[in-house]
């Protein structure tokens, strides 16, 4: 169980830097990677244009469970909402544009990765509302 773990997480910090890289050939600037705070962690932080954008990073070997976006749930979207928003405060960046990407990655063993961005994947949600 704890080897499946470790494994788990090698993964995950792989298809980060993967989604890292993928979203700098875009265009789009890093401002943070694992971004952690009491309340929770965003797994990239980046700037497109002016607007700042929260990237969900979603990696899986394959898609026997299912598609990797379909893990990013309704309580994983409030919580995501909330540290996004106590970012957003830190910096007195209240006012700037922002919104949440998803990049969902399978990444089978001796092939490069199937990375799918999913731009405004989901509108923010939860009592602490980022717009309103």
């Amino acid at each position: 169980m704890v080897r499946r773990g470790i494994l788990n997480r090698l993964l995950g910090d792989r298809g980060e830097r993967a989604a890292a890289k993928y979203l700098k050939q875009q265009g789009y600037r890093i401002l943070a990677r694992q971004s952690r705070s009491r309340i929770g962690e965003i797994d990239l932080i980046a700037l497109d244009g002016q607007t700042v954008v929260f990237v969900e990073v979603k990696t899986r070997s394959s898609q026997a469970a299912g598609h990797p976006a379909e893990e990013v749930t309704q309580a994983k979207r409030r919580q995501l909402t909330r540290t996004a928003l106590a970012w957003l405060k830190r910096r007195h960046m209240l006012n700037v544009s922002s919104r949440f990407d998803v990049n969902a990655i399978t990444w089978q063993e001796g092939m490069p990765p199937v990375i799918e961005h999913y731009q405004n994947a989901f509108e923010p949600t939860s009592e602490g509302q980022l717009y309103g």
